[in-house]
């Protein structure tokens, strides 16, 4: 670990990816997300359920989510809808309260945001489940990245995507994170459990710690078995908060989920 003395802090914003993230994957969340994925492609899409596991890895692959992968290759289906059925009936009861992150958390004074795929309703489920949604800044979620056509105010032309969906890791949806929180990405430190998202990450300027492995793997300046190995992983943090005047930052009446503005 390579320590910086300046008197500038290195880091000013800390950016947390969700699931398998924040919480672990062990947690059974992303199994029974996938189930419930497979089951929205035969059940809603009439996909066959012979080639539907292969057809949901490939798209994942491709495009980063399931969801961008269907709306690619031309399945149409309203958002809300999938979301509903792919994030409602997950096992959240499954997530406990985690005093331990919560205290790390609060303890930083640093600009904290949460950077998911996930809807909004998901996100929030999720993080009031694990006791931490009152920590963080900013929430950019699946809605952030993808407003509804009609509440925005923009040509036909100028709305028209080059891909039906944007999401993580398609560097379109890091730029639009970085304009919607104006973050700075050489003073941000990016935490996620997805290779191909801390390899975009890195590549659009961040620096990337990978959540969920012991080594680093290219793209990852920083690997961490578990988001509880933070501030053994950056001691820095905590002690350049200490040489900060004493201030207790309440988000709980802050924290701005980054939702569609109706006209």
């Amino acid at each position: 670990m390579e320590f910086v003395n300046s008197s500038m802090p290195r880091y000013e914003c800390l950016l947390f990816d969700l699931d398998d993230t924040l919480y672990p994957l062990s947690s059974g969340l992303s199994e029974a997300c996938t189930n419930n994925i497979i089951e929205f492609m035969v059940e809603k899409l009439g996909i066959d359920e012979d080639g539907v596991v292969e057809l949901n890895q490939i798209l994942y692959k491709k495009y980063g989510t399931s969801m961008a992968g269907l709306k690619a290759v031309g399945y149409e289906f309203d958002n809300d809808e999938y979301h509903r059925f792919v994030h409602g009936r997950l096992p959240y009861e499954n997530l406990k309260p985690d005093p331990v992150l919560r205290n790390l958390l609060l303890t930083l004074p640093l600009r904290k945001l949460v950077f998911s795929n996930g809807d909004e309703v998901h996100v929030m489920k999720s993080l009031k489940r694990l006791g931490i949604e009152d920590c963080f800044e900013r929430i950019i979620s699946f809605e952030s990245l993808n407003p509804k056509v009609s509440e925005i105010e923009v040509s036909l032309e100028d709305y028209l995507p080059e891909v039906p969906v944007i999401c993580k890791p398609a560097e379109t949806a890091f730029e639009k994170a970085f304009d919607i929180a104006q973050i700075n990405r050489q003073s941000t430190l990016f935490f996620d459990d997805s290779i191909r998202n801390i390899q975009t990450g890195k590549a659009m300027g961040l620096h990337t710690v990978l959540v969920g492995k012991s080594e680093k793997v290219e793209g990852s300046d920083h690997a961490l078995k578990s988001i509880h190995n933070m501030k053994e992983a950056f001691p820095e943090l905590w002690s350049e908060s200490n040489n900060k005047e004493s201030e207790r930052i309440g988000y709980a009446t802050q924290i701005s989920i980054e939702t569609s503005v109706h006209a």
